[in-house]
């Protein structure tokens, strides 16, 4: 069998050269990371978790006009995408001051905020991904003015979605990170959604105890993360009901 090309290799996923033009296998690690790679583990059944739940909501947006990359489920570690030219921006819809914001603007975390708020980081890891305007995007050509306008337009019609696919699960959905990528048709250019969409790039809180379903419980050592990202499968109906041993989770097909 003929060795798959590597087209890029990231913290937590491998994109492979797809078979057909114009398209990309992406492959879903066990690594965990935190503050730029500083921390790092390896969680067996992680990358199993992150390929069904980004699928799932991935899927999602399709089925409601919600444009992504996504194609299809190739098997429990891959699905097969479109390649993407991504814009060098992660998109931040934040509905409930946590993290970063509380910590740079001395908000209590958990305070719900007036309306979503998007944010723009610059993505460089070297950089720590800092958080930039319209101006700086706009000025180093990063994304056109139109492009930052759909953009925006695009990330809150996801948080929409989310909000409400995780508030009938009792989830609060807090934050959530999207990368976006442009693809083209000839001279016609479409912006869609790209990368993964899993609780590595959200923050979720069980709307009754404020428990966290999210990177955070590896980020600060809140006890294990592949039953934290189990439980949010569960309740998606991503997993049986009767799953036993989380670290090897039985997935449906």
């Amino acid at each position: 069998m003929a060795r798959r090309k590597k087209i890029y290799e990231g913290k937590a996923k491998i994109l492979y050269e797809g078979p057909e033009p114009g398209t990309l296998v992406q492959y879903f690690k066990d690594d965990a990371t935190a503050f730029n790679a500083e921390k790092h583990d390896v969680i067996e059944g992680k990358g199993v978790l992150n390929n069904r739940l980004s699928e799932f909501f991935m899927s999602g947006l399709n089925a409601i006009g919600v444009p992504t990359h996504f194609i299809k489920r190739l098997n429990m570690r891959e699905q097969l995408v479109r390649q993407v030219e991504i814009i060098p921006l992660e998109v931040v819809v934040r509905n409930t001051a946590a993290g970063s914001m509380s910590k740079r603007l001395g908000i209590d975390e958990g305070t719900p905020l007036p309306r979503p708020i998007v944010e723009f980081y610059f993505k460089d890891d070297a950089l720590g991904d800092p958080l930039v305007t319209e101006e700086h995007i706009i000025a180093f050509g990063w994304a056109s003015q139109q492009d930052l306008d759909d953009m925006v337009a695009l990330a809150l019609r996801v948080n929409d979605f989310l909000s409400g696919v995780m508030m009938a699960v009792g989830i609060k959905l807090v934050d959530f990170k999207i990368e976006i990528g442009r693809i083209w048709d000839g001279d016609f250019m479409r912006l869609v959604v790209a990368d993964e969409i899993s609780p590595d790039s959200c923050r979720l809180w069980d709307i009754k105890t404020g428990q966290h379903l999210d990177k955070d419980v590896f980020r600060r050592d809140l006890g294990s993360l592949t039953d934290a990202y189990t439980e949010v499968a569960k309740r998606l109906g991503v997993l049986p009901t009767n799953v036993t041993h989380a670290t090897k989770p039985t997935l449906i097909n």
